[in-house]
């Protein structure tokens, strides 16, 4: 090989070089654009899995993995583990998290803005007598124990001017089974989320108290991140707000679109599938500080924290715009 050609063949080898150096996957975000986020299959999530199937996460130069959990003890030990980033949850979830050693704080609300937004219902049995709040005393009602679940009977109950304790209350934490016992009569009554509580109601049950019907929101949603995460994969995160901020607008705006994607992702009973639309979602907002003290102070009542966290060692206030707090 003579020199010229030497110098030809050098020149070629080191363009290849560079250029595989500076290439990237596509789909692929770097720089710290990636994150992993721990979802429950249920319709609170809804605008994630939209973001995911209109991509609208690699427009943003995200790479955003939605990993699945079954239930919120797994999703809380993969965060604890550091094998997600964040997690879509509540407060109760977020401050038992920081409780047990795992530094959280919630950058915005998913679902709760609203009253209106992601409805609980305490349900009575079909077949009931019961009809009003105050002849739920002394008899069952399904909960899932020290959870969000029991907070939101607690205060629904309260504000209907029940003393909870007055209530026989049976720890069913898996939502399908405390759903069967319902309707099987061997519940009087049970607290349930969306779309479950709109199936009981289907199959006879009658809805006693529905936290849509108050002046406050009760179940509020909220996304979380590790604080190293916030640290190392700020602009990441305000960019997934942003898209999560679109897709919540495209589901609100034109829920039947996207009816199949809600039955499949959401887990949407099959008697639902034709009839039951995805809630409407509010652009990303902060819980109010009163929520947050309210269910604190709920925990500390029943012995789940020894005191109350502040509201900024909860909430990181920095990734929604000015004026998104939630009043």
């Amino acid at each position: 090989m003579n020199g010229k050609s030497l110098r030809f063949f050098l020149f070629i080898l080191l363009l290849v070089f560079v250029v595989s150096g500076c290439s990237k996957p596509a789909g692929k975000a770097g720089g710290g654009e990636s994150l992993k986020l721990g979802l429950i299959p249920v319709e609170d999530n809804f605008p994630f899995f939209v973001a995911e199937a209109e991509g609208l996460f690699s427009r943003a130069g995200l790479e955003v993995e939605l990993v699945p959990f079954n239930s919120a003890r797994d999703r809380d030990l993969a965060l604890q583990a550091k094998s997600i980033d964040g997690e879509v949850a509540d407060i109760v979830a977020t401050a038992l998290l920081r409780k047990g050693g795992t530094p959280v704080k919630i950058v915005s609300l998913t679902m709760g803005s609203t009253p209106a937004e992601g409805r609980f219902a305490l349900v009575a049995r079909p077949g009931t007598n019961i009809g009003r709040p105050e002849q739920l005393e002394g008899v069952t009602v399904g909960i899932s124990e020290n959870t969000i679940i029991e907070y939101v009977a607690d205060r629904l109950l309260e504000g209907a001017g029940v003393d909870p304790g007055s209530v026989q209350k049976v720890a069913v934490p898996q939502i399908p089974e405390r759903l069967q016992l319902l309707l099987g009569g061997r519940l009087e009554a049970a607290l349930l989320p969306d779309p479950f509580a709109t199936l009981a109601e289907k199959k006879g049950g009658r809805v006693i108290l529905d936290d849509t019907k108050i002046d406050r929101n009760l179940s509020q949603v909220v996304l979380i991140f590790r604080e190293e995460t916030l640290k190392e994969k700020g602009p990441a995160i305000k960019k997934l707000l942003e898209v999560y901020a679109e897709a919540a607008g495209l589901v609100s705006s034109n829920a039947d679109k996207y009816r199949e994607l809600f039955v499949a992702r959401a887990r949407i009973p099959e008697e639902l599938k034709d009839t039951y639309l995805s809630p409407k979602f509010s652009p990303p907002r902060l819980p109010a500080e009163t929520e947050v003290t309210d269910v604190q102070q709920w925990m500390v009542a029943k012995k789940l924290l020894p005191a109350a966290y502040g509201y900024d060692e909860l909430v990181d206030p920095t990734f929604v715009p000015a004026g998104g707090e939630n009043k």
